[in-house]
């Protein structure tokens, strides 16, 4: 497979630390230095379900590999669309399935992700981080409230949206409504599957299951947030996005996201370029 590198977008953080001058504190600001992460970016591409799932089983292969032969790994995030499909995690139940499991309306895959069934299709951005926790916090609460938290930022700061969590569950939700799932799994410390935030997706396939098996809630995106604000907003900085297509919402959504996670888990980001036919072929 031909593989080419791309240009890379660089982001850091400072920490301050404190110093003893001629008998006085001061406080200086220390740069520190980001891990390296490989963005795999085809946020723009359907791609189908277990193309992505086998280029994630892959990748974390690789690093378990490089970390055994040198100690380290370099991050990965692969952001992209999925076509129409259910996938359904560890603790799913066919109960939470409105159809009959012979017979699904879209293409139906259990995996061994956390969680309970799901829909993933056009229109909503799914982020697959593949990091190494060894070097960020070994703790599995610790990384799924810091998803939420990329999801939270990217809805206020581009958005106006006020986001929040649900006590006792996982995800993203704005009142009743989720926006952003997340279900991950987690290998000798190596991250893979994710979270999919609903920009411009058709909500009607989740008429299908019950989404994460929670019962009573409803499923909500950027889109449809958008236009239900759109008679009472007085915020004129960000009125223009009640009138973008849909293309340009994913397009902005995307931006917000990628520049959200970087800052959240202090990542310098290096574009990694794989043809999408060759990687459906392989």
């Amino acid at each position: 497979m031909m593989i080419m590198l791309g240009e890379c977008c660089y982001f850091s953080v400072t920490k301050p630390q404190s110093l003893t001058i001629n008998g006085h504190r001061r406080t200086k600001r220390v740069q520190c230095l980001s891990r390296s992460c490989e963005l795999l970016d085809f946020h723009q591409e359907l791609i189908p379900y277990e193309v992505a799932w086998s280029l994630q089983k892959d990748i974390v292969k690789e690093k378990k590999s490089q970390i055994e032969n040198e100690g380290d790994c370099n991050d990965t995030l692969i952001v992209l669309q999925h076509p129409s499909v259910f996938t359904l995690g560890t603790a799913s139940s066919n109960n939470n399935l409105n159809f009959d499991i012979k017979n699904p309306p879209f293409d139906i895959h259990r995996t061994e992700r956390g969680g309970e069934v799901t829909y993933h299709g056009p229109g909503q951005l799914v982020m697959y981080p593949i990091i190494n926790l060894r070097k960020h916090k070994m703790d599995l609460h610790w990384y799924l409230r810091t998803l939420e938290e990329v999801v939270i930022r990217v809805l206020s700061s581009t958005f106006s949206i006020q986001a929040s969590r649900m006590e006792g569950l996982t995800g993203v939700w704005v009142g009743n409504e989720k926006v952003a799932a997340i279900g991950i799994r987690v290998a000798q410390w190596i991250t893979y599957h994710g979270l999919a935030l609903n920009v411009t997706t058709d909500l009607s396939p989740f008429k299908w299951i019950v989404p994460c098996g929670i019962h009573g809630r409803q499923v909500g995106s950027i889109k449809g947030l958008l236009k239900e604000a759109q008679s009472s907003c007085n915020n004129h900085d960000t009125a223009y996005l009640h009138h973008l297509d849909d293309d340009s919402l994913i397009h902005i959504t995307h931006k917000s996201l990628i520049e959200e996670f970087s800052k959240v888990f202090q990542l310098e980001y290096h574009h990694k370029t794989i043809s999408v036919p060759m990687l459906c072929e392989k």
